[in-house]
């Protein structure tokens, strides 16, 4: 009987233990909730998401940040079905179904993150203008628009192929290349360039910068905000003004547009505590670019890089939170 009592008394106290376990869960009470953020590729979105996760993951209590890597194209359907919470730094204009999935309830515009950034295709200065501190004459002195480029493909000759030119397109599975593909061939200038397309924004922009460095023609895909934006004197190649009926076909130019942060159906009920904070979060092209010039010069992480831009720029914490957690977040930074 002893042992029957006691083996009673243990099932008890396990069913009691596995049953306030199960209610923990159920209400959040224990366990943190993880939100779910995309990670698209390029810098920039990497650093807005650290600065994110540090505010959230120690200016709030119960949250943990997680990231979704994968193609633009595939984190947006992600966040429609709710696998995905957020998209922070998210280039809506180049999403054709953006204004539809806005208008169905798929998609909800939480905040503008970056009201000012520019997209294209880019050439340093000095092709221009050339650079006689460098000892750079002009090479291509007339070069204002993407259909000039049409009379310059010996300027920027394909060294693999030198009867062609070459532009360096966006990176494969960005909403950008899909654009700036149809542009390329809508200007002709597929019949006198190699369009090359780069595994990744690093290598993109490793060939921009040692080109750059030898003073010799580049174009191709660039974007702001960025590190080399940044750094380098770019220009952007002027094109057709925007008209949204004959973008998508790359018949004109990329919209000036507002980055925004763009969440999922499901999100404020999940994290109702967060929603003031992502509509506050405004950075802007001049601030990242500058952090992402920093991340590149010391080879900092995204993680220290947003450490320092929040300590250098410390009155945006009280933009952004209310004062108690804004606190809490300076207590974590200076820790």
């Amino acid at each position: 009987m002893k042992k029957l009592y006691w083996l009673f008394t243990v099932l008890l106290v396990m069913t009691v233990v596995i049953a306030g376990c199960t209610q923990n869960a159920a209400t959040g009470s224990k366990e943190p909730v993880t939100i779910v953020v995309t990670d698209n590729g390029w810098d920039s979105q990497k650093l807005h998401n650290e600065i994110a996760r540090i505010i959230v993951e120690h200016g709030y209590k119960g949250y943990v940040f997680e990231t979704s890597a994968a193609s633009s194209t595939m984190n947006w359907q992600a966040i429609i079905s709710g696998d995905v919470d957020l998209d922070i730094e998210s280039w809506t204009d180049n999403v054709a179904s953006y204004p539809e999935d806005v208008k169905n309830g798929d998609i909800v515009d939480v905040g503008v993150l970056v009201p000012d950034s520019a997209q294209g295709l880019y050439v340093p200065r000095y092709v221009i203008e050339g650079d006689k501190e460098r000892g750079i004459e002009p090479m291509a002195p007339d070069l204002k628009t993407v259909e000039d480029l049409k009379n310059y493909p010996d300027v920027f000759q394909d060294y693999e192929d030198k009867t062609m030119g070459r532009i360096y397109g966006s990176i494969p599975g960005w909403m950008a290349d899909e654009v700036l593909y149809k542009k390329y061939e809508f200007y002709g200038l597929n019949k006198m360039y190699n369009y090359t397309r780069l595994g990744s924004e690093a290598t993109l922009f490793a060939s921009l910068v040692s080109a750059y460095n030898l003073g010799e023609p580049w174009v191709g895909y660039c974007y702001e905000p960025t590190w080399v934006s940044g750094k380098l004197d770019l220009v952007l190649l002027e094109d057709a003004p925007y008209d949204k009926e004959l973008f998508m076909e790359g018949k004109c130019e990329f919209p000036k547009q507002e980055l925004k942060i763009v969440s999922s159906s499901k999100f404020a009920e999940k994290a109702p505590d967060l929603i003031e904070f992502l509509k506050k979060y405004k950075t802007g092209s001049q601030l990242i670019s500058e952090a992402l010039a920093y991340l590149d010069e010391t080879k900092a992480t995204h993680e220290d890089t947003a450490k320092w831009l929040l300590k250098e720029n410390d009155s945006l914490l009280d933009q952004w939170l209310p004062k108690e957690n804004a606190e809490m977040v300076r207590a974590y930074l200076n820790e």
